[in-house]
């Protein structure tokens, strides 16, 4: 009796899963063997897998069985494209199966071993590579329309899910939609990388103990946590083949918190910084004055503290910063307090500004928002052009990915315009209060602070200090103190670019023209405004 093999398979995991091929092919492959009087001996089944490429698990245990089993006389498959759908896998297969005496068999296609037989085979395999060529091309080009429109392209990212619903135009689109579980747990794992106090491998074990898991119940390696906090889906974004497109889906975090912590990995690799739980409270603004790079702080025989450059330390850049004791740089950061300490007529004319901005945004409130929604609606139309002539290959991908950097800068500012003309103008106005009221006593309040306490301060307040050779040598502000101190001058002396509040520490931020009153007003209430979304550490220094 002839002895033959079957082999069965399904491209799509889905099909694999739910069972809409495989059983209808055995059934079939297995009737043609019983029919002719052949013995089968074995069924090989690939689930899930394209036959584009030879490489597949049962497919390549089915050949080796033919090398060592010469009692084997046919192969049957459902139909030829089962078997390979490129013709040089398919010639491959034909090639090894003749050389051992294996004939193949195709249970709705009649295959002969004449010359017309073979022709009508390699037509067969030739429009078997055709079909999977175009439909590979096909949904390329379904997918590419998605993303256009703002669509997912694949399986939900952590923090969303996969639904379908009915949409305009199109019926059971898959869409992504938060998940009220794991988006919050994926905010907190942005909130606690973004302190720069948690290395990614302490990140990822507290992340698992509270309790973010992947889509299967599973815990997120160490690679897939460090993927996610990289992901610009969780900005509403889509990218695909390196192209951004603006996603249908809700953000879960701001754009703010994200590029900090892009920031903090660049700070920190992808290695991780070892630093100390709960340590100095200057650590996470201080950096090295040579390089630039992140300073950390350890303890020697359990009481001298001192500070160490990560760049020097790892071996990541050539600086030769020596270890600085934190006493030093301590009172010098002190002093930096006493000098943007602003003086009483400056707290009253920035008072005076904020009145008269509020006051005339509160009479055009309406028509500054549809002037920030036009803007946004040209940016938008831009965004869109642009894309098309990327298409068009009218530029190339370096000029797309800069031309969308800088319609992002301005989005953001048109969305601060429009926050502004809307409930969150009373809110930003009190966040300027805010501000005055910590800088007004910002020295004494900090003199008096715990570590803790001054921890907050130093992330409120600065964006980073640079220490070289054991000195304080440059303070950066962040907003929104630097629009408030640009006003006039501080309690240390005349204030602008450049100021200093000794001979070597400058304390600098971006600041508007000082000449025009109303550039000023407008830029402290839109600065404050762009600010609301990011204001979590100011705000933890009012409830002090």
């Amino acid at each position: 009796m002839k002895r033959a093999l079957v082999y069965v398979r399904v491209s799509s995991k889905e099909q694999a899963d739910e069972g809409y091929s495989i059983p209808a092919q055995s059934e079939a492959c297995a009737r043609y063997v019983a029919e002719h009087g052949w013995q089968l001996v074995d069924e090989y089944c690939d689930r899930g897998e394209s036959a584009r490429t030879a490489d597949r698990p049962a497919f390549q245990a089915l050949l080796e069985r033919i090398r060592e089993d010469p009692s084997i006389s046919y192969l049957v498959v459902h139909k030829l494209d089962r078997l390979a759908r490129n013709l040089e896998d398919h010639a491959m297969v034909r090639a090894m199966l003749r050389k051992y005496s294996v004939r193949l068999v195709s249970v709705t296609e009649s295959l002969e071993e004449s010359a017309s037989g073979k022709l009508v085979e390699g037509i067969l395999a030739s429009m078997a590579e055709f079909y999977s060529a175009n439909l590979a091309q096909e949904i390329k080009k379904g997918l590419l329309q998605k993303v256009q429109e703002g669509g997912w392209p694949c399986r939900a990212p952590i923090g969303y899910q996969n639904v379908r619903k009915d949409t305009e135009g199109r019926r059971s689109e898959s869409l992504l939609e938060v998940d009220e579980d794991m988006a919050p747990l994926v905010r907190k794992t942005f909130e606690l990388y973004a302190t720069g106090e948690w290395p990614l491998t302490a990140l990822h074990a507290e992340i698992a103990r509270l309790g973010l898991r992947n889509s299967k119940g599973g815990i997120l390696s160490r690679s897939k946590l460090a993927e996610v906090l990289r992901s610009r889906a969780y900005l509403g974004k889509v990218v695909y083949r390196g192209v951004e497109y603006e996603g249908k889906h809700e953000p879960i975090i701001s754009r703010e918190l994200f590029d900090r912590v892009q920031a903090v990995f660049a700070e920190h690799d992808y290695a991780g910084v070892r630093v100390r739980r709960g340590g100095h409270y200057l650590r996470g603004v201080l950096y090295c004055g040579s390089c630039e790079e992140r300073l950390s702080s350890d303890v020697k025989k359990g009481r001298y503290e001192y500070f160490y450059c990560l760049g020097m330390h790892e071996s990541r850049t050539p600086c030769r910063e020596h270890y600085t004791p934190a006493r030093p740089i301590e009172r010098q950061v002190e002093g930096i307090y006493e000098t943007i300490r602003i003086r009483p007529e400056v707290y009253r004319s920035v008072e005076r500004d904020l009145k008269l901005e509020v006051a005339a945004r509160e009479k055009d409130r309406g028509r500054n928002g549809e002037r920030a929604a036009r803007r946004l609606t040209q940016l938008a139309s831009e965004r869109d052009k642009l894309l098309r002539a990327y298409y068009a290959d009218a530029i190339p991908l370096e000029m797309l990915k800069r031309e969308q950097s800088r319609i992002d800068s301005e989005v953001q500012e048109a969305e601060a315009s429009l926050e502004l003309a809307g409930e969150n103008l009373t809110s930003a106005k009190e966040l300027i209060e805010h501000t005055l009221h910590l800088l007004s006593n910002c020295h004494r309040a900090y003199k008096r602070a715990s570590s803790a306490d001054r921890k907050k301060w130093n992330r409120a307040v600065f964006e980073r200090v640079l220490v070289k050779g054991g000195q304080v040598t440059e303070a950066v502000i962040k907003e929104p103190f630097a629009c408030v101190l640009a006003k006039g001058s501080l309690s240390g002396g005349p204030h602008g670019h450049g100021s200093s509040p000794s001979p070597s520490v400058v304390v600098r931020g971006h600041y508007p023209n000082p000449g025009d009153g109303r550039n000023r007003r407008v830029k402290l209430l839109e600065t404050a405004g762009g600010c609301l979304r990011d204001s979590a550490d100011l705000l933890a220094l009012v409830a002090l």
